[in-house]
Parts: C-alpha cells; structure tokens; sequence
C-alpha cells in the first residue's frame, strides 16, 4: 500500500440511542448473548431494539451526539424510545442507578 495516497475520512451511517453506564452493568440480551460493562462505557440500542454495551473509548471515537440548530438532541422517526424498552436480564439483581442507566 503506498504511504503517498491520501486517506478518506468516514462515518457511521446508522443513527442509535445510547446512555452512558453510571455503574457497572452485566445482562443477557433476547438472543441469550451475555454483555457487560463498566462505569462509563455505553448501552447502545439499535434501530431494530437489539442492545449491547460499547466501551467508552470506542463509543466515543464512532459517534457523535445528533443536536439540531438550538442545541437540543434530535429524536430519528421511528426512533427507539417510542417503542417499549427491549427486555434486559440482569445476572444480579438491579441498583436503582443501574436500571436508571438503562431505561426510558
């Protein structure tokens, strides 16, 4: 690969929800995947209501917040609080701050 040839810059093209984790947090999705995360890190959902936990590093260096021209967070049609909140099985029982990091 040659050094010489400029990079292209991207972006994601997929709009999610996302809270950042106040405590640590471990579930089993409705696909029976385990997820866990640390103060900090991000519960993503996606537009098809499946959600996981994104480290914060990551999370930050891919997204960006969506703010409309007054600064207050724009809500995509169709976007996933309108839904009911998709079904999280903690493997402890919740924390009220815990469950607060991740619901509506």
């Amino acid at each position: 690969m040659s050094s010489e040839r400029s990079w292209t810059v991207y972006r994601t093209r997929f709009l999610v929800h996302a809270r950042q984790l106040t405590e640590p947090l471990i579930f089993t999705d409705v696909l029976g995947r385990e997820h866990s995360g640390q103060t900090g890190d991000y519960l993503v959902e996606s537009s098809d209501g499946l959600r996981r936990i994104t480290p914060r590093h990551l999370f930050e260096d891919i997204y960006v917040p969506v703010h409309d021209s007054s600064g207050a967070l724009l809500q995509p049609r169709g976007s996933c609080q309108s839904r009911a909140p998709g079904v999280l099985v903690p493997h402890t029982s919740p924390q009220p701050s815990a469950a607060s990091a991740w619901t509506g």
